[in-house]
């Protein structure tokens, strides 16, 4: 009797999970009616890009913040945009929410053939090499094909590198390329040297993608931890303008660089 009541109540939570998303699309429908809302009838996939971008990093914002009850609301925000982009094409007669699904779900087992067929791997690093593996067969003509060139370019870089190092195209510890840098650096110093703009730009360039790659050999991830120093250095920054307001004397424009930089040190030591 205990397990048929928990069997019931397994149903009757997917029954709901299943009611709440389709009233989603029902809703979304509603809004892009004739006599729905006309802002969401106006709006394109062109349109909505900046908006499913921003989401995305509301996201991210609320998993650093470790803050369950904003990251289920802002998975929702960006749920929304998915429905959004699916009603938009469902109303061009292209495909619909319930495309989207079954394609992924297709997608999920045909990748996953350890878990949904007779494949056995063992590790994790196994199971990305079989990915690979499985998007070649599915006619990927480089194991580089599916990233996306609008990624921001530090996690670009290392995808880019995690792709190329699942066929052996790969340092083997991080000493390598902790060396790249630094050769990398010297190579900086040479191109300041001549003056060449170009030259200059691409091999800082090189400088960056030689971080990201030691990043990885780490175990740290190199956008992560700008963000954390871009964090660092605005929360120190703020100390400056603080202790300036504090003084009223004169606007920060009239400290010298030595008298800001005092302000600095307090900051990092406070």
């Amino acid at each position: 009797m205990f397990l048929l009541e928990r069997l019931n109540s397994h149903i009757e939570a997917e029954e709901t999970v299943l009611n709440n998303f389709y009233e989603l699309v029902y809703v979304m429908k509603r809004l892009r009616s004739r006599n729905g809302c006309p802002w969401d009838h106006q709006q394109t996939h062109e349109s909505l890009k900046p908006y499913l971008i921003e989401e995305t990093y509301e996201v991210i914002e609320s998993i650093d913040r470790n803050d369950d009850e904003e990251l289920r609301e802002e998975l929702g925000d960006l749920l929304l945009q998915i429905v959004f982009h699916a009603q938009i094409a469902a109303e061009g007669g292209r495909f619909t929410i319930d495309d989207v699904a079954a394609g992924i779900v297709t997608k999920l087992k045909r990748r996953h053939p350890h878990v949904f067929g007779d494949i056995e791997v063992k590790d994790a690093d196994e199971v990305l090499k079989n990915w690979e593996q499985i998007k070649k067969d599915e006619g990927k003509h480089s194991v580089l094909d599916g990233v996306p060139d609008v990624l921001p370019a530090l996690l670009k870089a290392r995808r880019v590198q995690e792709k190329v190092g699942r066929v052996g195209f790969d340092w083997e510890e991080h000493e390598g390329p902790l060396q790249k840098v630094q050769e990398e650096i010297e190579e900086l110093k040479s191109a300041i040297h001549k003056g060449n703009t170009d030259h200059i730009e691409e091999e800082f360039g090189d400088i960056l993608f030689s971080l990201v790659n030691l990043s990885r050999f780490l175990k740290i991830d190199a956008e992560e931890s700008l963000r954390k120093t871009v964090g660092k250095f605005s929360r120190r920054f703020k100390y400056i303008e603080e202790q300036v307001k504090k003084r009223g004397d004169r606007p920060i424009e009239d400290y010298t660089l030595d008298e800001l930089d005092s302000f600095w040190e307090e900051a990092k030591n406070g």
